[in-house]
């Protein structure tokens, strides 16, 4: 598919996939820190965090094929292995063996600060280049984050 096929020009849509191939690559990163985070979590918390974390893996896991899926439609290819990813990406790989389940939750905040600050920055490209569909679609993952950054603030002030 050529971006041209969904009427978007193709000089407009080059920083779009430039964006979200960095955006992928983080999201990879994120998302195995969500697994390490899911398998290794311990203590009084583990029953609400070993879930929580695997429903925040699954949702990211669904985050990263949309986005590599926007990329094809966009005509471009996206990032597809883990040398891109670790190279490419602000969010940085971290052990969690041993981890204390509140550093993991502090973690993984500020993985989703930073996947935020991507995501606006791509709704401001995008609205340049007229692409609806990638603004929507980015729009929908940030308002997620927005909610699971709430939740997971107020779990972490509980003291």
């Amino acid at each position: 598919m050529d971006s041209k096929e969904i009427n978007l020009a193709e000089a407009k849509v080059k920083p779009v996939v430039d964006h979200l191939n960095d955006l992928l690559a983080n999201y990879h990163i994120h998302y195995q820190k969500l697994r390490g985070c899911h398998w290794n979590v311990k203590g009084h918390s583990f029953f609400t965090l070993h879930l929580k974390f695997e429903e925040l893996y699954t949702v990211a896991l669904t985050t990263i094929d949309e986005l590599a899926e926007r990329i094809l439609t966009l005509g471009k290819s996206p990032y597809s292995t883990f040398a891109d990813y670790i190279s490419e990406s602000t969010i940085k790989e971290m052990n969690t063996i041993g981890l204390k389940d509140t550093h993991m939750v502090k973690a993984l905040l500020n993985d989703m600060h930073v996947l935020i600050k991507m995501e606006r920055a791509i709704l401001e490209i995008t609205a340049n280049a007229g692409d609806d569909g990638t603004n929507d679609m980015v729009n929908r993952f940030m308002q997620f984050k927005e909610k699971t950054i709430w939740m997971l603030s107020a779990f972490i002030n509980e003291d």
